[in-house]
């Protein structure tokens, strides 16, 4: 049977001003992986409102609706205020609650995980404890590899509900600052302070991206280090979603970890170059990135 990924949690739409995108850490994932040409569904939850409606039609257009796009009868949407700094990097303003702060584990949601070789998940959904507990029934009757994006948005989240999800992870993804915050305890370097977390989680792989410095990979007890590709950076927005997805599509397609760890930064670095978190693929500009 092929592999398939399951991606889980929040689906939205980020708001640049005038401007609106579909958005969501794990639905942006899904959309890479279906340009990678991965078997992928999404499970999230929207609201029965007009900004839902327009959701279901985006999903339905990117290959991404099925049964697992949950209806909510009373929380709205999520729609994401998104403010750009001058290097254009991107901070959230996150409403609550929203509708993905209420998927349910149904039997859809059930049968889909049990049958997905990877799950990834992420922070954000898990602010809350219906989403959360669904996350967690879900993940304990699973044979899937289970990737944990950590994703950190202020101030929706604790330390100890990411430790709880980390403890359940074999893959974690974290960005620079979001491994200074959650690996403590260690004066060290970054390599010496992911081999403590590692210690702590017993995770096979984790992965720091570093934005422009590329990123860094634990796996199997050796690192893998590549120091990324200069690009304009048009905005950061999903630069790191596509990197977790390419890194998801190498898992899945079996190549050595290194040939991973680079199409990965450059996807990420030719994502970053684009304004909004899903352009479309330019193979020839993805190469050349690769070349430079």
């Amino acid at each position: 049977m092929k592999d398939k990924v399951l991606c889980f949690g929040e689906v939205l739409w980020d708001a640049f001003g005038d401007e609106k995108k579909a958005g969501g850490a794990p639905m942006n994932v899904a959309r890479h992986l279906v340009q990678q040409h991965i078997n992928v569904c999404f499970a999230s939850r929207v609201g029965k409102d007009e900004s839902g409606k327009e959701l279901t039609t985006f999903l339905r257009d990117s290959k991404l609706y099925s049964n697992l796009i949950q209806k909510d009868n009373n929380l709205p949407t999520c729609e994401v205020t998104v403010e750009l700094d001058e290097k254009n990097h991107a901070t959230y303003i996150i409403p609550e609650p929203v509708s993905w702060d209420n998927i349910q584990l149904d039997k859809n949601l059930i049968e889909e995980a049990k049958s997905a070789s990877i799950i990834v998940f992420g922070s954000l959904a898990s602010r809350g404890k219906a989403t959360r507990d669904t996350l967690l029934n879900m993940l304990e009757d699973t044979q899937a590899l289970k990737v944990f994006d950590v994703n950190l948005r202020h101030p929706h989240y604790t330390v100890e509900d990411i430790e709880t999800l980390a403890a359940r992870a074999n893959v974690i993804k974290m960005n620079e600052e979001e491994a200074e915050l959650l690996i403590h305890g260690s004066n060290g370097q970054l390599k010496e302070k992911i081999v403590e977390f590692q210690k702590k989680y017993h995770t096979s792989t984790i992965c720091v991206t570093r934005g422009e410095n590329g990123a860094i990979i634990w796996h199997d007890h050796e690192f893998y280090e590549h120091p990324g590709f200069k690009v304009n950076v048009a905005d950061t927005v999903g630069a790191g979603d596509a990197f977790l997805a390419t890194f998801v599509a190498g898992i899945i397609e079996k190549r050595p970890m290194q040939k991973i760890l680079k199409e990965a930064c450059a996807i990420g670095s030719f994502v970053a170059s684009k304004r909004g978190a899903n352009p479309i693929y330019v193979r020839d500009e993805i190469t050349a990135i690769k070349e430079s």
